[in-house]
């Protein structure tokens, strides 16, 4: 059977070129012997290959020196507990932007360890826009400001980030990370699941700044603690070996490309067939104001539930897979991360143009 075009939200597709080299490397790794899957996470062989992703991805982030990378478990999710655990140490304030269900998630878990102020929401259209917001609000004696960058269920993301001035900016960047070039420097945290953009499910990638680890309240666990895993290398306990394995393949696939620069000119041209579709379609909605869309998922409709169900139904039968939205909004999202192809937008445009032609 031929591949088809995954659009998944998460997990998504990976780089066939990455998939292939894991093949080859599946039952030996190099001259080692065994597979990554089997190897001693306290082997040199292993220790080259964490050294590696972590490398590669300081390389294409441009990340300062200043910064470490943790490659930890848990997902984003975790993130939501281990950010005000080990921030919230000051005035146990923290502001947040509230556009989706992770954000949601993020704020209602912060609010189990500190005061928690909720600067303006998106909920009153159903998270359609990155709401407005008045500097005047913010909590000049925050301990951290929290946005999602990316709002993988709604389709929206930040154009511009909120001026925090010296309270720490952290942002859950899981949908949207290496999507596009970004200042790591404006960020005083940034997390994200790998399984969008830099590998398979079971990874979570921490980019902290160094001044911001040894802060933890009392009563935080030690495995919620970034100086646990900052003092030992990611290696406190057996990381995800083979997804950091995975994961190092992907950010060397991305360097091969040209670097984030290509792959954010790669991106633009994908959502733009899309959303050029959508603007133009007398049949086919996008749901996000346009100053808000991601790059990464577009979220559309039909004008009833009906069309949503036969569009999805027939995209499937044509290799165009898991474009049904998320059922808190329902209607179709298109997920369209580094590793889908140009071709597979252009595919999936010319079905909606024939779809629409024959529907109506």
């Amino acid at each position: 059977m031929e591949r088809v075009y995954n659009f998944s939200a998460g997990p998504s597709m990976l780089p066939v070129e990455v998939l292939e080299q894991a093949a080859k490397e599946m039952v030996c790794y190099k001259d080692s012997g065994m597979s990554v899957m089997e190897m001693s996470h306290r082997s040199a062989v292993y220790e080259d290959i964490i050294n590696r992703a972590e490398t590669s991805l300081r390389e294409i982030m441009n990340i300062p020196s200043n910064y470490k990378v943790l490659f930890l478990q848990g997902g984003a999710s975790s993130q939501f507990a281990m950010v005000p655990l080990n921030l919230m140490k000051g005035s146990k304030k923290a502001d947040y932007l509230l556009t989706g269900e992770w954000s949601k998630k993020a704020i209602a878990e912060a609010k189990r360890y500190g005061e928690v102020k909720v600067i303006a929401s998106s909920e009153d259209k159903v998270f359609s826009y990155i709401p407005e917001y008045n500097k005047a609000d913010f909590t000049k004696d925050a301990d951290y400001f929290h946005i999602t960058s990316n709002n993988t269920i709604f389709g929206t993301k930040f154009t511009e980030l909120p001026d925090v001035g010296d309270v720490p900016l952290v942002a859950d960047m899981s949908s949207n990370i290496l999507s596009e070039v970004i200042d790591v420097s404006k960020y005083g945290i940034i997390y994200a699941g790998a399984q969008k953009n830099m590998g398979p499910a079971g990874l979570t990638v921490i980019i902290i700044r160094e001044d911001l680890i040894g802060n933890e309240m009392d009563i935080t666990p030690t495995m919620f603690k970034y100086s646990t895993h900052a003092k030992n290398g990611s290696m406190f306990n057996t990381p995800p070996t083979y997804a950091i394995y995975i994961a190092g393949l992907v950010f060397d696939w991305i360097k091969s490309k040209g670097g984030l620069a290509v792959v954010e000119k790669i991106n633009n041209e994908k959502a733009n067939l899309l959303y050029n579709f959508l603007d133009d379609s007398e049949l086919f909605k996008g749901t996000v104001e346009k100053k808000d869309r991601s790059l990464m998922n577009v979220c559309f409709v039909l004008p009833n539930a009906e069309l949503d169900s036969k569009f999805i139904k027939e995209a499937g039968k044509l290799g165009f897979v898991n474009l049904k939205g998320h059922r808190s909004v329902g209607g179709m999202r298109a997920s369209i991360y580094n590793a889908m192809p140009i071709e597979g937008v252009q595919k999936l445009v010319d079905f909606m143009k024939s779809f629409e032609t024959e529907n109506k």
